[in-house]
């Protein structure tokens, strides 16, 4: 075993020709890249990963070695060392702090990779086609994940939770956008071992007299319904209808609560549109029925009953 060497003449430390300050700045610059991607590192080490340890300069401390269910890994010279729950960067620089407690090296430079995961599936969950377990043996995209699973279903929110291997309370919100773009350029990783969850999104009820009464899911691009748009969804009011007397039943803490809305000036752009939320029901009452002296709480549970669109 040997020491890195503490200084040096400045003599012995400049590079004697052009060649060699060309090959001092490379490997700078492979090491500013190493520490760069190292800080981006966002995949945990867990118990029964196999481990690839490299100390620079230093061979005969090379070595491959798997993480014990209490997390730690066995290393040569040092023992055992707690590297669960870390990158593969956090991880180096722990086996560095190690090396040098030991009195072994006083500069070492570590580097670590994860040559193979214990859990190599990734389990996708709720509103989408084929819900399972997917094997994946490297970092994948979500969009490549959810592509597995066979995408989305009618009913699911865009608002998808992913929760890491390596601690469960470590969860991150992706929002699955309609465009494209936007969508592939805010993407996520998913790692073996994580769990991704897709909730089903919240539903709006249009009943009364409109051409198509029932639930539509908010699964607009930005998660977001108003008055006006899901009205449009249910095919329009009838001519038969009450626009004046149109009615908003809420569901509250304290009870149903019910707001008259005058969506006839909200067509003509006298008043602002509405935004809605999950399980508001918009009631649009007939001109010839005995709906017109329907009270909250009998619209509100007739939306329970209500047929829900997928493709509104």
């Amino acid at each position: 075993m040997h020491n890195q060497t503490a200084c040096q003449d400045d003599s012995e430390a400049r590079p004697r020709s052009t060649a060699g300050r060309a090959v001092l700045i490379g490997i700078a610059a492979m090491l500013l890249a190493t520490t760069c991607f190292a800080q981006k590192e966002s995949l945990l080490i867990g118990p029964g990963d196999q481990l690839h340890i490299q100390v620079f300069d230093t061979p005969e401390m090379e070595q491959h070695a798997r993480v014990t269910d209490a997390g730690t890994v066995p290393l040569l010279f040092i023992g055992d060392v707690k590297l669960a729950g870390l990158t593969p960067g956090d991880a180096a620089h722990e086996v560095e702090l190690a090396l040098i407690s030991k009195h072994l090296m006083l500069k070492p430079q570590v580097a670590i990779t994860v040559e193979q995961y214990a859990t190599q599936n990734v389990s996708v969950m709720g509103q989408v086609r084929n819900p399972g377990t997917y094997p994946i043996s490297t970092a994948s995209s979500v969009v490549t994940v959810l592509a597995m699973a066979g995408g989305l279903a009618d009913l699911a929110d865009r608002h998808i939770t992913i929760e890491r291997r390596a601690n469960s309370a470590d969860t991150i919100t992706y929002f699955l956008s309609n465009e494209s773009n936007q969508a592939l350029n805010s993407e996520v990783q998913v790692y073996p071992g994580d769990t991704v969850i897709v909730p089903k999104a919240g539903v709006i009820y249009v009943l009364g007299d409109v051409g198509r009464p029932g639930g539509y899911p908010i699964t607009t691009n930005d998660s977001r319904m108003s008055a006006l748009q899901a009205l449009a969804m249910a095919g329009a009011a009838n001519k038969t209808s009450v626009l004046s007397r149109a009615k908003l039943i809420r569901r509250t803490p304290t009870g149903v609560a019910e707001v008259q809305l005058l969506l006839a000036d909200i067509e003509k752009g006298k008043r602002p549109d509405v935004e809605l939320r999950p399980d508001d029901v918009l009631f649009i009452p007939s001109s010839w029925m005995k709906n017109l002296s329907m009270n909250a709480s009998s619209i509100a549970a007739s939306a329970t009953s209500a047929m829900i669109y997928s493709h509104p």
